[in-house]
């Protein structure tokens, strides 16, 4: 369809005493070609209906109070012929010339000046180097007043803050952005008809918009102006009362519309669980929770006897991971009921040693001090040692976390230097990970992160605060890899570089991210967006380093570190090199270069922040000297994008790391995993990255 039959629509105007406007409504209607008019006349009490029926609309009365009461009175016993339905205020407040332009939407005429925003023709449709396709109707067209000066200029605060709050609301709970609430608009009958809106007060036009979403309608916002009403006074914005009222029944629209959402989720949830597959997803997620029972009271590796239990506990969880790879259909209610209650049950296990660091590096900055100038033994800081302090590791040694992170232990501290707050805001952002990835990709690929044994243990049990910056990094990858338009493009390419500064704030590692996203601005934007990305990238290091810097110092990483060169202990290509030149092994450094040669071959051949990030990670880990079991949880949340069998192997084999806290426990000396220990350890790994990078060749080259 090329062109809109207006005999096909029909404009229904709620009113309340706009007797001093309604002629011109109406008039403007018909100068547009808008034959089908009808006032729903609320009961007023000025002479509204003989002005609109002297104009030539067609009048419906409905005594029973409410906006949306009247909007529902005027859908009914439409003609069958009418196809679309317009609504627009009877004050003469709407830009009503507008209507041409929204009109030709529904008949698929699509201008650039508009913005998608449904499933059926959003921005996920569209690539950046992409124009706006033409030819596909629109279900509903909204008139957006808060994209105009005119508009802007006439909505009160009120007004304003109302459509912001209910915006965010429903972005936040179904995953669009509108940007108004906008009284003018255009809808297809059939749609709004299957909606059965339940409101008939001021909610009728955000039940609208929330259940547009639901359905899957292709949505269009269009640029309005708005004007001061021309007469009567507002029932809503023009008085206090009013507008608490609108906005107390938008919310309790938006609050009882999210809970039937839930409500919904829940149910489709327990039919899944009779679907064929629900034998395995409950074995799977009762062996993931079983495991964390075993766990919890194994988590101290100072004690004897205890890494059996674990590795026993682990295995239970693994084995449930593994049969979670099988199944083909989950819901959300059994998907989160698992990732929940695992995290809880394993908050309550003993930490790993790191987060002694933490809660004592908190600690002192609440007294004070910076924990870059002075290490735990400093005789400066022995008035502050606590029942807890024997635990640091590494006590004589300062900080090697960076700043945002120690803003972090600080914040976290002057509330209290607990490690259960430390552990619930790491498991916090682990969950954040989970709604992320599950909102991308769909709880059935989430399970390779939310149910990992790995992901589990390292953060709600072991308490490492990795998932910050993994959380910063997935952000900074979902942002970059979203597909967009150029309108979008430059705003695209600055998020994505902040979150990538704010993971940078959190561990250094991630600086090379940074340099993808800026030189793929510099390639598809040019300069200016480039230094700004840069700009956006490097400020909240610089914002969060700034007050640990003092006399022309910033003493951000300590020299001679044990940390930084040396702690040897599960590597691979380092220990394949040191065999053959033992030398090597004194000189953590040499393995830089051939990190800094993969990652700048990637910089020119990856095509997307997914590619990038895995294999930089992958290249970063097999060549790193110094390997944490925890350090694989930064790659997990990738593997839920490609199901790296690699990934997902590692996620079991690195298990056999915890031989060396348990073995340091005992007095042993021996940190570095034997040698059959370091083959178990990473041959999971290396097949299955292999055996992913085959296949997703061998998928490519199947592609036409």
């Amino acid at each position: 369809m090329t062109s809109l039959n207006l005999n096909l629509a029909c404009a229904l105007i709620p009113v309340y005493n706009e007797a001093t406007t309604i002629t011109a409504v109406v008039k403007s209607l018909q100068e547009l070609g808008i034959a089908h008019i009808r006032v729903i006349d609320n009961g007023s009490t000025d002479d509204s209906v003989e002005r609109a029926i002297a104009a030539g609309a067609e009048v419906l009365q409905e005594s029973r109070r409410g906006y949306g009461q009247a909007c529902w009175t005027g859908m009914q016993s439409l003609p069958p012929d009418i196809e679309w339905i317009i609504f627009c205020d009877g004050d003469g407040s709407d830009d009503l010339s507008a209507l041409p332009q929204m009109l030709r939407l529904c008949a698929g005429s699509n201008p650039p000046s508009s913005s998608w925003l449904g499933p059926d023709c959003s921005e996920s449709t569209r690539t950046e180097d992409e124009e706006l396709q033409t030819g596909e109707e629109a279900d509903l067209v909204l008139g957006d007043r808060r994209s105009t000066a005119e508009g802007r200029a006439a909505l009160t605060l009120i007004q304003k803050f109302g459509n912001a709050l209910a915006t965010k609301l429903i972005h936040w709970g179904w995953g669009y952005r509108y940007d108004d609430l906008g009284p003018l608009r255009v809808i297809r009958r059939s749609s709004l008809e299957s909606f059965r809106m339940g409101d008939r007060g001021f909610g009728w036009t955000v039940e609208m918009q929330v259940r547009a979403v639901e359905h899957g309608l292709c949505i269009r916002e269009i640029p309005v102006a708005y004007f001061p009403r021309q007469g009567g006074q507002s029932k809503i914005s023009g008085t206090l009362r009013g507008s608490l009222q609108a906005g107390v029944i938008i919310l309790s629209t938006l609050g009882m519309l999210y809970g039937q959402k839930t409500r919904s989720r829940i149910l489709h949830s327990l039919s899944l669980l009779r679907a064929p597959n629900s034998r395995l997803s409950l074995i799977s997620g009762l062996l993931i929770v079983l495991g964390c029972i075993i766990l919890i009271p194994h988590g101290d590796f100072q004690q004897k006897g205890v890494l059996l239990p674990f590795w026993c506990g682990y295995g239970v969880m693994g084995l449930g991971f593994i049969l979670s790879w099988r199944i083909a259909s989950l819901g959300g209610l059994w998907f989160w009921a698992i990732a929940l209650s695992s995290r809880v049950l394993l908050l309550g296990m003993a930490p790993g040693d790191d987060i002694w660091r933490y809660l004592w590096e908190g600690l002192i900055q609440t007294q004070g001090f910076s924990p870059y100038d002075y290490a735990p033994i400093d005789p400066v800081l022995e008035p502050l040692r606590t029942d807890w302090w024997p635990l640091i590791n590494r006590s004589n040694v300062s900080a090697i976390y960076p700043p945002l992170t120690q803003w972090i232990f600080h914040g976290l501290a002057a509330i209290a230097p607990s490690v259960w707050l430390f552990k619930v805001s790491i498991a916090v952002a682990d969950l954040f990970i989970c709604h992320l990835l599950a909102r991308r990709f769909g709880y059935v690929m989430t399970l390779t992160y939310a149910w990992n044994p790995l992901i589990l243990y390292c953060f709600a049990g072991g308490g490492h605060y990795d998932s910050w910056f993994v959380l910063a990094l997935v952000l900074a990858w979902l942002t970059f890899d979203r597909p967009l338009t150029s309108p979008f493009a430059a705003r695209t390419y600055l998020v994505s570089a902040f979150w990538t500064g704010i993971s940078m704030a959190l561990k250094w590692l991630s600086l090379p991210l940074l340099v993808f996203v800026v030189w793929r601005a510099l390639r598809k934007l040019g300069w200016g967006i480039a230094i700004l990305a840069l700009v956006m990238g490097l400020l909240p290091v610089l914002v969060t380093a700034f007050p640990y810097c003092h006399d022309g110092a910033c003493p951000l990483i300590p020299g001679g570190s044990g940390y930084v060169y040396g702690g040897r202990s599960a590597d691979l290509i380092p220990e394949l090199v040191g065999r053959l030149w033992p030398a090597s092994k004194l000189e953590n450094w040499l393995f830089a270069l051939p990190l800094a040669a993969w990652t700048g071959w990637l910089m020119l051949r990856a095509p997307s922040a997914l590619v990038f990030l895995e294999s930089y990670l992958i290249g970063l880990l097999a060549l790193s000297p110094i390997i944490h079991s925890w350090y694989f949880t930064w790659l997990i949340p990738f593997a839920v994008a490609t199901q790296n069998w690699g990934t997902r192997g590692l996620s079991l084999s690195a298990a056999l790391y915890f031989v060396l806290p348990y073995r340091q426990g005992l007095g042993h000396q021996h940190w570095a995993l034997r040698d059959w220990q370091k083959v178990l350890f990473w041959i999971p790994g290396i097949f299955g990255w292999i055996w992913s990078a085959l296949h997703s060749t061998q998928k490519q080259s199947r592609t036409p």
